[in-house]
């Protein structure tokens, strides 16, 4: 099946009714070219080029199939922060919740080639309930950083799945994952997608949302830049591993190709599962 929903960023990100129409009916909205090439480069460079993202890494692991990962929950002022503070983000995820937000937390998914793990069908909800989030006023924006195909394990979604509410997650293989009767019964409501992507492509989708990915086991890895956003009328109400309302310092799209710093992570308050004991378990250090 074709995605649902999809626009072209153009210049600027004007979201209009029918964005917001989508979004509420499909639970996500594909933006294609939400950042081009030049800014793609910049965030791999951020990955490739930097001692504190390396250091940070740890593992989702099924078998011998591992994926890496990297989480923070301040955007900072490095060239990933210019990009989760930027207008072209911020302002769509506020437009799309219908109120302002501010930064939940970032990370870096690390889908090696032939090497990477699934990740099994789960809400964000399902986790970020149990952070004290009444409301499931959230979202994730998941940007492309390589081609995300079938093959190398792009994400499979069920639009429309948000309309069912929070799912009952239990512990599978050091993952939490969402009730498979469940799941299996809402497939037949909500047809599975492949979101097969370009770099730079972006999907803001709804913290209800069914989704999962299966394991990598193509030639091509599959690096995802992926931010998430609350309403701040939805301030936690407990202290967890995540953020509580944070006043988010929104920046104009230029400034994500004015930033040159790569590698100044100071205030980006990186969190490890084998050193925060609030996060699920399952999680090991590269």
């Amino acid at each position: 099946m074709s995605l649902l929903g999809e626009y072209t960023f153009v210049d600027d990100l004007n979201v209009t009714n029918d964005m917001i129409a989508d979004f509420q009916q499909h639970g996500l909205v594909i933006i294609r070219s939400l950042l081009d090439q030049e800014e793609v480069n910049m965030i791999l460079k951020c990955i490739t080029g930097n001692d504190d993202f390396t250091k940070e890494l740890f593992t989702l692991e099924k078998g011998e199939m591992k994926t890496f990962r990297t989480i923070w929950n301040q955007p900072g002022t490095d060239v990933t922060g210019m990009v989760a503070r930027s207008d072209k983000v911020v302002n769509t995820c506020e437009a799309l919740l219908g109120g302002d937000v501010y930064h939940y937390h970032s990370k870096f998914m690390l889908k090696d080639a032939k090497v990477a793990a699934p990740h099994y069908w789960h809400q964000d909800y399902g986790y970020w309930y149990h952070n004290g989030c009444l409301y499931p006023d959230m979202m994730t924006v998941f940007v492309a950083l390589d081609p995300c195909t079938k093959e190398n394990g792009c994400l499979e979604i069920l639009p429309g799945s948000h309309k069912c509410g929070r799912i009952e997650h239990n512990p599978i293989d050091g993952q939490f994952g969402a009730d498979k009767t469940r799941v299996d019964a809402i497939k037949e409501k909500c047809p599975l997608i492949y979101a097969e992507l370009k770099p730079g492509d972006a999907i803001f989708f709804h913290s209800n949302v069914l989704h999962h990915s299966s394991a990598n086991r193509s030639n091509k890895r599959r690096w995802a830049y992926l931010m998430a956003y609350n309403k701040v009328s939805n301030n936690p109400v407990i202290e967890h591993h995540h953020p509580r309302y944070t006043p988010l310092q929104k920046v104009p799209n230029s400034a994500i190709k004015e930033c040159t710093n790569f590698t100044d992570m100071s205030g980006k308050d990186f969190i490890n599962p084998c050193k925060n004991e609030s996060l699920v378990d399952g999680y090991k250090e590269k």
